[in-house]
């Protein structure tokens, strides 16, 4: 490491600063230089800029290297200096994403550039000094966001339901991001007396490149930030309809076999997992890891192995009329695909109240992380939902709100969340059961919700309470409306049919079973097209399950890809 400092360090990093900023030895460095090219700029080029560049890894060879965040308002701040055998990157570079920040040569330096695709290569291949690199990359990241500076500029009254959406979504994609008040800060103003917004153009939002947006839509934001790249038009051997814990494992497991991998995501990274606070039983973490960084990890393994991850991408239809198979993606553009794997999930349902939209985001939310938790400080609020990630929220939230109401239809927690949860439950003082219970009425004013009604089922009798955060997390519907023109056979609820169960009306009808339709175990009704995770039918529904239907799918994927013919359109 260079004798500068690292400036305003995170805390939770300071005792990690090997880690973060590794030094190469000049063996390790002669390894390198296989994958990369050797290049000079003279003191005070611009190598990198935040918003524009795309790369791979920059290490220093001689001289000096100046590391700032720069943000669209033209705001930088020192981050750090590379010396000789130092890199520059982060997470964003596995994918050849845009920079965060600004590189400068400080004097005249030569450098050993590495292009994504080599910097994957190289995480592979080396796979010590692999392990090291993208443990830097990780913690460069995590340090980006926590001072939160560089990224996005978002600005917005406080308290706006387009802000608080937006900030959700770079949350759970882990970009960082910055909020002005108009009220509070002179930049902000300055920007409000040029772009004028009215009441529906909040928030502004500033790209790295400087470029600014009003209210933007998530797809607007994902091709500012690079999130959403522009698809290569190719036949992929996988298209994954899902980035939660079981499309990611496909993808990881798929492109570490070397297919090429294209998957498709409408959120964020992680699926309704992400949300958990911690996942205390799954295997390997007996100490519990959050739903947030198990995906998070999940996610840079499969840009490690070079899987293209589109967010947001929702997948519209799915047409498999003629072959190859065809996904069409909101805004029309339409993939080409060998085999697709439907890990699109379930999503939570929410109760049959008339104004319940009035109040998403504005007290109504459906995700307990970091974000929601600290509006709730000191506050009484109610939970809905009896499973695993209700239990997980509750005992999340319990170390923010008062008191957590948690009300439920059934009679008791047994049937629907594990013991350890119901246990967690039990124990926490601030936490309170109501049973035999349903929200039937929702009242509000200017700034959002303000009171729920309650019912007893068993009573009859009414209850209301002064509440302005709720959470719903009340079971869930399969996410496959949009398979319609596909013909995938699903079962009474919606969950899609794999195997046997998707063929056996086909098979009665034959009078032989080997004149019978074949399926592999995770094979949908069509052929080529895969189901794994929540969204298939009698799916157990735990992260584990999902990761292990999302690996064992890859070996039938496989399977049906050797019976192809060798030339394909």
């Amino acid at each position: 490491m260079s004798d500068t400092e690292v400036i305003s360090m995170p805390s939770t990093l300071e005792s990690r600063r090997h880690q973060l900023n590794p030094v190469l030895t000049e063996q390790e460095i002669k390894r390198l230089h296989r994958f990369g090219n050797v290049r000079q700029y003279a003191r005070g080029v611009r190598i990198l800029e935040a918003g524009h560049t795309c790369f791979g890894m920059i290490v220093t060879l001689q001289g000096t290297i100046t590391i700032c965040k720069y943000d669209g308002l033209g705001n930088s701040e020192f981050i750090i200096e590379h010396g000789p055998g130092e890199f520059t990157a982060e997470v964003s570079q596995l994918s050849g994403r845009p920079s965060l920040v600004n590189a400068t040569a400080k004097d005249d330096v030569e450098v050993l550039e590495v292009s994504a695709e080599n910097l994957r290569a190289l995480v592979i291949a080396e796979a010590e000094l692999g392990e090291r690199i993208v443990r830097a990359l990780i913690l460069r990241r995590v340090g980006l966001l926590e001072s939160e500076g560089g990224g996005l500029v978002l600005v917005a009254p406080p308290g706006n339901a387009c802000l608080f959406h937006l900030r959700s979504f770079l949350s759970s994609n882990g970009y960082p991001y910055r909020i002005l008040d108009p009220k509070d800060d002179e930049q902000a103003r300055a920007l409000c007396d040029y772009y004028q917004p009215g009441p529906d153009d909040w928030p502004l939002v500033v790209c790295p490149d400087g470029a600014v947006k009003k209210n933007p839509s998530h797809a607007e934001v994902g091709y500012c930030i690079g999130l959403l790249p522009v698809i290569e038009d190719k036949l992929w051997d996988v298209v994954v309809v899902g980035a939660g814990p079981a499309g990611l494992a496909t993808s990881v497991y798929a492109g570490s076999e070397g297919l090429s991998v294209l998957a498709l995501e409408q959120r964020a990274f992680g699926g309704q997992a992400a949300a958990s606070a911690r996942i205390e039983n799954y295997l390997g973490f007996p100490t519990g890891i959050s739903g947030g960084a198990l995906a998070g990890r999940a996610f840079v393994q499969a840009q490690k192995f070079g899987v293209e991850v589109a967010i947001p991408a929702p997948a519209t239809r799915l047409l498999c009329d003629s072959w190859p198979l065809r996904v069409e993606i909101d805004g029309g553009q339409v993939v080409r695909a060998k085999t697709v794997v439907l890990a699109s999930g379930a999503r939570y349902k929410r109760p049959g109240l008339d104004n319940i939209g009035e109040f998403e985001g504005r007290g109504i939310y459906f995700w307990a992380s970091p974000i929601e938790a600290k509006l709730c400080k000191s506050e009484e609020v109610v939970l809905v939902g009896g499973g695993n990630s209700a239990g997980q929220a509750a005992v999340f939230l319990s170390g923010y709100a008062s008191k957590v109401h948690m009300v439920i239809r059934g009679d008791g927690l047994k049937a629907t969340m594990s013991t350890y949860l119901i246990d967690r439950i039990k124990a926490t003082p601030n936490i309170e059961l109501h049973t035999h219970t349903e929200i039937v009425a929702l009242e509000g004013n200017d700034d959002g919700l303000a009171r729920v009604t309650f019912r007893c089922k068993d009573t009859g009798e009414t209850d209301s309470c002064d509440v302005c955060r709720l959470f719903l997390f009340i079971g869930a519907d399969p996410n496959t409306a949009w398979l319609a023109d596909c013909g995938v056979e699903v079962d009474a609820q919606g969950f899609i049919r794999t195997g046997f169960d998707a063929i056996k009306d086909q098979c009665r009808a034959k009078m032989t079973l080997a004149d019978a339709p074949q399926r592999a175990p995770l094979e949908t009704s069509v052929p080529g097209v895969f189901a794994i995770g929540d969204v298939r039918s009698g799916s157990t529904k735990r992260v584990a399950a999902g990761v292990g239907e999302g690996a064992a799918v890859v070996s039938q994927i496989h399977a049906f890809l050797a019976k192809l013919p060798l030339t394909t359109p």
